[in-house]
């Protein structure tokens, strides 16, 4: 078998409120990729909020793309090698992973395909159910609008929503927490995210104010790339941290581990360099007896959690229009059932790359 032709686009996806009043778009970096034996993948980043779209597009098209024409789709881990060292001028961050990681996602897709197997399956099955969290709760929402995602996620069966502490006065964050704690009642636990805007001292006394209050973990206190600032928030604070989500290889995750820096670990695989790195972070943070929960795009992120038994949840983000995907994975009683069909399951609606299209 060889690749053909891949093709790519940046598609414009608006979000429905209340997202919308913190993100009113994300951007889908799409690629397809064509094989001489009928069989296609399909791959793709999800740029949150838009930023660097097009640029992970040139990325793509003209310095990984040229890699990968002619060559045998099945020899994955040959192919990312190719990718993942072609440019030692830059680092495999940030739009060169998130170019990287469109296209490992639709070889393999191709790869599970021609195996006739959903992905978590071809590489070896820990579960067909996985859990969710509920997810959103942003800076700009009123509280009523907190409580309202928050019960809408547990009228869907989900245990846990993530929400924001956003707010330059931890006493004003507490009080929001406190207040979706109340509303949604004792069968919901709660998670709370910084977003990296805080500072150690920050962290600290933040947390301060939500240690009493049984959360499941606390989310990216410090700038990413300050792993040994996470680390010293974590042994400062009496929450479980969790991070990740902005780290983009293994060798980020295993200094995470090394440091002890979280007990949860949030890999997101349109970013960590695709399928195949993000299940080289998970199979790393099992021998520090640490849990997975990849970042958002669930959608994909099941075939990993199916396949690593150290997953513990994936994140429920609501954020495709129903007429984005074919058969859209559905939460039901707080789970999603992993996609049965060959690769990783995932289809655009007929229409929506035209509908959709950045001009």
């Amino acid at each position: 078998m060889k690749i053909t032709g891949i093709e790519s686009v940046v598609l414009n996806i608006p979000t429905r409120k209340p997202m919308a009043l913190e993100l009113p778009e994300h951007r889908m970096v799409v690629a397809t990729i064509a094989t001489d034996e009928g069989l296609t993948g399909l791959g793709y980043s999800l740029a949150f909020g838009g930023g660097g779209a097009e640029a992970i597009q040139v990325y793509l098209e003209t310095r990984l793309k040229p890699l990968l024409l002619g060559e045998d789709p099945l020899f994955v881990e040959r192919l990312w090698e190719r990718m993942y060292r072609a440019d030692r001028g830059i680092k495999r961050q940030g739009v060169a992973a998130y170019a990287l990681s469109a296209l490992d996602i639709g070889l393999w897709d191709v790869v599970g395909k021609a195996a006739g197997l959903p992905l978590y399956k071809l590489w070896g099955a820990a579960t067909d159910r996985v859990a969710a969290y509920g997810s959103g709760g942003w800076g700009p929402y009123s509280l009523e609008d907190v409580i309202g995602e928050a019960q809408h996620y547990a009228a869907l069966g989900c245990r846990y929503y993530k929400m924001k502490v956003h707010h330059p006065d931890p006493r004003v964050n507490r009080q929001r927490v406190e207040a979706v704690l109340k509303a949604v009642g004792p069968d919901v636990r709660l998670m709370v995210d910084v977003n990296q805007r805080l500072d150690v001292l920050g962290n600290i006394r933040q947390a301060q104010f939500l240690e009493d209050l049984d959360l499941v973990w606390y989310e990216e206190p410090v700038l990413a790339d300050d792993i040994a600032a996470c680390a010293e928030v974590a042994r400062s604070i009496r929450i479980p941290v969790a991070t990740g989500e902005n780290n983009y290889s293994r060798f980020e995750f295993r200094e995470l581990c090394e440091r002890r820096a979280a007990r949860y670990l949030m890999p997101d695989v349109c970013r960590a360099n695709g399928f195949s790195e993000t299940l080289r972070i998970g199979r790393l943070a099992a021998a520090y007896q640490i849990a997975v929960s990849p970042h958002v795009v669930h959608e994909l992120s099941l075939q990993v959690a199916g396949a690593l038994p150290n997953a513990f949840l994936v994140e429920f983000m609501d954020w495709a229009p129903p007429d984005l995907f074919v058969e859209l994975p559905r939460c039901e009683a707080g789970a999603f059932r992993i996609p049965e069909r060959p690769g990783h399951g995932m289809a655009l609606v007929p229409g929506a790359e035209k509908k959709y299209r950045l001009v």
